[in-house]
């Protein structure tokens, strides 16, 4: 990459210097001068550059210098030509005088304009030549791993190999022990449906990662330090996060980095069991990670999804037996323990008393940027079409977690296969497999929840409307695409919006638009939903609807007829189920723990019902009145309605729509079915739809709107401005 010298100046760089990229993504380059009759604050890079940023021309990049170390062991993926004939040597040589870190794409073209490097770029360029073929310039490779991580050179003593082959050694084979004598022993090799990730790979979540690590090395490692400072070499870990975020996966990677052995114990499994099976099952497992101890190896016993066998509510008389035997397995030296859970609330909390799993990391939802570098790492050996656009897919993709990118990706396989069974072209995934499959891949987080189906629909797709479509951008939009702005005015974004007007008059359809522009999870619930005539159930469903929200986010909660659901409190004659419902929604929206990416819409045609204490600044504070549609709207919504059905030439429906006062959106709607039906009772072999048939079901189809209501709406909406 290129800076203006006085950048170069001010950051205080060398031509050739290291300096990190941060895009979509972080990566490294090499700092050069431009020209200095340039523009100063553009940053010149290629085509290989952007796709590692995950950016596009235009986009801005952060600049900083970084410290590039020298790199002991260098894994790299390729196409099946490049691994099948190009010998790591060449590869070596190849990557000699660039600088990378793990996840990066680099060409093999040699670095042949730093001066240090080009005594060697004509060999180099004969050998892939030799190797490859005619083809070897356009070959682009991935670095699946670095020893040691981040951004990395290579030196003449750097080992390069293809990934999934034999890495050689860097020093000696060990002489083997003797009977009876015990030693460090290598990771233990990954079961085929299991496969241990490289550190590298865990996108997201490689701070956890570190942390994690550094705990077992001090446990395994350094007891003495623990002891001398008062502390014990005992070592408990809960890994919370969301369902398919990688918790185990991490944990098996990490188990894998510190060169200790893992016991799996599958939790659910376990409590599936009779009582005394499921005994005898985990002791098993824990004197199996005590045996491995006491012959002098690490070892991490891994309790998958705890909850299940730990419950918090009416625990069994197993999980008593099951954290006494925990307890003892930690007492043990060698042994660490690693518990994970999606419902870190859910678990007993005698797990985590002090002596037990007393320590706690969170993996949280990839975000964008994580989810495109995800994306690169699952799509990094197939083959892509040259249309592939990961950022936009990433964009596409709010709330899934690794497991579902991890299925996205195959079923996009899965259709591109279909598309390639002929054998016509070379297989590849296109952009459109991708998001084709986005329609039968669903988040997790979103697995239980009534999502509300957007159908493509956009906010363009709503005619008239400009004032309530600009609320609606304002309160649900510009908060998640505009975050630094309201960071950079010091101001909290809108937490609610309420939706009122007369019935039929769109106020779901324009939330589904919404969700459409804004690409966002939407759980939809319906007023009386939530409520159960058991004593705490219906807040209890109030507080997993927010937490599911949290999980999918960025997401809307839409709540239908909310008038239901937040009456006004003290009138109500359930036995205060309504009142304490009420109450766990203004805990949600405006409790200690602040909302991060989830805004609450609420819809209702009586809002004059509603507790007003959700009503104020902080909650539902935007007020948005949808009002029946005027003559101009009435002729658009026919228009949408008739889009599919066959009109004569004598159907005017602008006039037809200047007669329809009073009419809502759903009146409009249910005329053109009409029109449609009564066409059909002539003559089932109608081809069209006349104004006759129009006519007729214009006496038949009545307006919905009640007047009187609509005159309260009305004042409501004055009263409010």
């Amino acid at each position: 990459m290129r800076l203006h010298p006085e950048v170069l100046d001010a950051l205080g760089l060398r031509p050739w210097d290291a300096v990190a990229l941060t895009g979509a993504r972080v990566t490294v380059a090499l700092a050069a001068a431009a020209d200095r009759s340039g523009p100063a604050g553009v940053v010149l890079v290629d085509d290989v550059a952007l796709t590692n940023l995950g950016l596009g021309e235009g986009a801005e990049v952060g600049v900083a210098p970084v410290r590039a170390t020298p790199a002991r062991r260098v894994t790299v993926a390729g196409s099946r030509l490049a691994t099948a004939t190009a010998p790591p040597e060449v590869i070596r040589l190849a990557l000699t005088g660039k600088v990378f870190r793990p996840g990066d794409t680099v060409s093999l073209l040699p670095q042949d304009l730093a001066p240090s490097t080009a005594a060697n770029a004509g060999q180099v360029r004969s050998r892939l030549s030799a190797s490859i073929g005619m083809t070897w310039t356009n070959e682009l490779i991935t670095i699946a791993a670095t020893d040691p991580d981040g951004p990395v050179t290579v030196q003449p003593s750097t080992v390069v190999s293809w990934r999934g082959a034999p890495e050689p050694a860097l020093s000696a084979p060990a002489e083997p022990a003797e009977p009876g004598e015990t030693g460090s022993a290598a990771p233990p090799a990954a079961a085929p449906d299991e496969p241990v990730v490289p550190l590298s790979d865990l996108a997201g979540s490689r701070d956890t990662a570190n942390r994690l690590a550094e705990w077992l090395r001090l446990s395994f490692e350094q007891p003495e330090l623990l002891h001398r400072l008062g502390a014990t070499p005992r070592l408990g870990v809960l890994v919370s996060g969301p369902s398919g975020v990688g918790k185990a996966t991490l944990v098996r990677s990490v188990t894998a980095s510190v060169s200790a052995e893992l016991v799996e114990v599958t939790a659910p499994s376990i409590a599936a069991l009779e009582s005394r099976g499921a005994a005898r099952r985990l002791q098993e497992s824990l004197n199996r990670a005590t045996e491995i101890a006491a012959s002098g190896r690490n070892c991490v016993l891994l309790l998958t999804d705890a909850d299940s066998l730990l419950p918090a509510s009416e625990p069994p008389p197993l999980a008593t037996v099951a954290l006494d035997a925990l307890t003892a397995a930690m007492s043990a030296e060698r042994v660490a323990i690693v518990v994970t859970s999606a419902q870190p609330q859910s678990v007993d909390p005698r797990l985590r008393e002090p002596g037990r799993i007393d320590r706690e990391l969170t993996i949280a939802l990839p975000d964008s940027a994580t989810r495109v570098e995800l994306l690169r790492v699952l799509l990094r050996n197939a083959p892509l079409a040259a249309d592939v656009e990961l950022g936009e897919l990433a964009e596409r993709t709010p709330g899934f977690a690794a497991a579902d990118l991890v299925a996205l990706c195959r079923e996009s396989a899965v259709r591109a296969a279909l598309r390639h069974r002929d054998g016509a072209a070379e297989p590849a995934i296109a952009q459109h497999d991708l998001v084709a499959a986005l329609s039968s891949v669903r988040p997790i987080s979103m697995s239980t929840s009534d999502d509300l189906q957007t159908g493509g629909l956009t906010l363009d797709d709503v005619g008239n409307m400009v004032d309530v479509k600009q609320s609606l951008t304002e309160t649900v939009l510009w908060p998640l695409r505009y975050p630094d702005s309201f960071t950079r005015l010091g101001v909290e974004p809108p937490r609610g919006v309420l939706l009122y007007g007369p019935p039929g008059c769109g106020k779901t359809f324009l939330i589904r638009a919404l969700a459409g522009s804004g690409r966002l999870n939407v759980l939809s619930v319906k007023g009386a939903e939530l409520m159960d005539k058991f004593v705490g159930e219906s807040e209890r469903a109030v507080r997993e609807l927010f937490l599911r929200a949290a999980n999918a986010a960025p997401a809307l909660i839409f709540l239908d007829e909310v008038d239901a659901l937040a009456p006004r409190r003290g009138q109500s004659s359930d036995s205060g189920v309504g009142d304490r419902v009420v109450a766990a929604l203004l805990t949600e929206l405006d409790g200690v723990e602040p909302m991060r990416d989830v805004v609450v819409l609420g819809a209702t045609n009586r809002p004059e019902l509603i507790d007003p204490a959700l009503l104020r600044p902080g909650r539902l504070e935007r007020r948005v009145y949808v009002p029946p549609p005027d003559e101009h709207a009435r002729a658009e919504i026919l228009r949408s309605a008739a889009k599919n059905t066959p009109l004569a030439s004598d159907v005017d429906l602008a006039a037809v729509a200047a007669d329809l006062d009073g009419y809502s959106a759903a009146d409009c709607a249910a005329l053109i079915r009409e029109a449609a039906l009564t066409a059909m009772r002539e003559s089932l072999d109608a081809a069209e739809v006349s104004a006759t048939h129009l006519a007729t079901a214009r006496r038949a189809v009545r307006p919905s709107l009640d007047q009187a209501q609509l005159t309260a709406l009305q004042s409501y909406a004055e009263s409010r401005r």
